[in-house]
């Protein structure tokens, strides 16, 4: 399958289950749970998350990276996954009772058990993800990622409506688990049976380094909600996870699933002895081009959706949600961070930014909460200022790739971003308030955005206009060629 081609099912997928995701999100928080009662899921999870970096264990990049992959190797991976599911449950499940004990919530000591369990299903889904992923299958990903979203989202929705409060969103994480592991082994076989160790050292001195390097993101990524909820309590915690959560569905709606594309195809590249820095600038191009206006936006209607969706007692996310949205046009500007370095066999140093990263981040977090919520979440923006100053340099020197072209798309990127947001913004000054602001009024703006965004990108000749409309033409041919086999047939 051609890049294009992956981009479009990995897109297909993530907008699906995004979709299912998000209406099952604001169904529960309106109905039936309350911020704190998410809270209290959202610090169980970040702690879980923390360490299911284990999880993978860097099976991913290594079959990735594999000249061949035969039987044994598939045997070999699938073994170290079933190992390191165990060892993952085991960690979360250890950590249950201590946790519940340092938050005061008993209740949080059922959750995580709950979750430990949903680890179990891990390895079932890994390898086969892993192998499809080294085809550029995404066909089968997308299966088992809207596959996995179903099936937790019904299980959410079921219990939540049933009165199971904060053990629903739990039990649903199981089913999500559960449903990926059977739809993977169903479409690409690879069962940890018989269990194979022999030879497993390459995979464990690759894993070792690697989860090292994702332990120490985790860290930085996922220890907010904890941070938060240990200091301002489960109610700040309910609304800052929420407008966390918020922005990073929606930047992965935007973005996130050709990300899983782009490491492959930037093995062919490097493969081929071709220069990176022109790759890269097209990534960083469509990166800016497309999340940099999504995100603005999102920011600058943040008080009208946050209204509009989950009601009044939620809308104290609304000004967490500007500022963390805003912080993710700086981490998307410069893409592809870990994973460039970790291609090019550079995650050593990869692991001393990432010391750095993680300090920083928790750090400036932790300050921030002593001016409240608002202040969690305005960290954030300080924080990814200081990890666009980080990473700048180190890619550069990385990729080899021409600052000058760069900073013209940033520029670019900038402008376009402008357009896509100056109807919004004229609509809050000449027709309503983010407070009074309706439905269909946001729909209209948000319309006349998307044309003003696209009208722009044409003007500037941006780099990303003719990737955009290539895209949209192999999605036409992608519809045409079943019309034109029934034709034939």
């Amino acid at each position: 399958m051609s890049v294009r081609g992956a981009a479009v099912w990995a897109m297909a997928g993530q907008y699906l289950s995004f979709a299912i995701q998000f209406v099952t999100s604001v169904i529960i928080s309106r109905f039936f749970l309350t911020p704190a009662e998410v809270g209290l899921f959202s610090v169980a999870l970040a702690a879980a998350l923390i360490a299911s970096v284990l999880q993978d264990f860097g099976l991913s990049r290594y079959v990735a990276g594999l000249p061949r992959v035969g039987p044994e190797d598939i045997a070999r991976c699938s073994s170290v996954a079933l190992a390191f599911s165990f060892v993952v449950a085991g960690i979360i499940a250890a950590a249950a009772w201590p946790m519940a004990q340092a938050y005061h919530e008993p209740a949080m000591l059922q959750i995580l058990l709950i979750i430990a369990a949903s680890y179990l299903f891990i390895p079932f889904a890994v390898v086969p993800m892993a192998l499809l992923g080294r085809t550029m299958s995404f066909k089968g990903h997308f299966a088992i990622n809207v596959g996995g979203a179903v099936a937790q989202g019904v299980v959410a929705l079921g219990l939540a409506a049933a009165g199971y409060s904060s053990l629903a969103l739990a039990w649903a994480t199981l089913a999500n688990g559960a449903a990926r592991g059977i739809i993977a082994q169903l479409l690409r076989p690879a069962l940890p049976w018989p269990l194979r160790f022999e030879g497993v050292r390459p995979i464990v001195h690759t894993g070792s380094r690697l989860t090292t390097l994702y332990g120490i993101g985790a860290l930085g990524s996922r220890t907010p909600d904890m941070v938060v909820g240990k200091i301002l309590g489960l109610l700040a915690v309910g609304l800052y996870s929420r407008a966390a959560s918020l922005s990073d569905q929606f930047r992965m709606l935007i973005s996130g699933a050709i990300g899983s594309v782009f490491y492959p195809a930037f093995a062919r590249i490097r493969d081929r002895g071709e220069p990176l820095g022109p790759a890269y600038l097209r990534v960083c191009a469509g990166y800016s081009a497309v999340v940099w206006p999504g995100m603005a936006g999102l920011a600058l209607a943040a008080e009208p959706i946050v209204r509009i969706l989950y009601g009044e007692v939620w809308s104290g996310v609304a000004p967490l949600l500007s500022m963390i949205a805003l912080t993710e046009i700086l981490l998307v500007a410069l893409p592809l961070h870990v994973d460039l370095p970790i291609l090019l066999g550079r995650s050593g140093r990869l692991l001393l930014f990432s010391v750095i990263d993680t300090s920083m981040s928790i750090a400036l977090l932790v300050a921030g909460c002593q001016w409240g919520a608002e202040g969690a979440a305005a960290s954030r923006l300080v924080y990814g200022a200081a990890w666009f100053l980080l990473y700048a340099r180190f890619l550069h020197g990385l990729v080899q790739f021409d600052g000058r072209q760069l900073a013209s798309i940033y520029a670019r990127s900038a402008l376009v971003t402008l357009a896509a947001v100056a109807p919004l913004a004229g609509t809050y000054w000449l027709w309503a308030s983010p407070a009074e602001i309706g439905v269909f009024e946001l729909l209209a703006a948000t319309i006349a955005g998307g044309i003003a965004w696209l009208g722009m990108l044409a003007l500037l000749r941006h780099p990303a206009f003719a990737d955009l409309i290539g895209l949209a033409a192999h999605l036409r041919l992608a519809n045409r060629i079943p019309a034109l086999a029934a034709h034939r047939g």
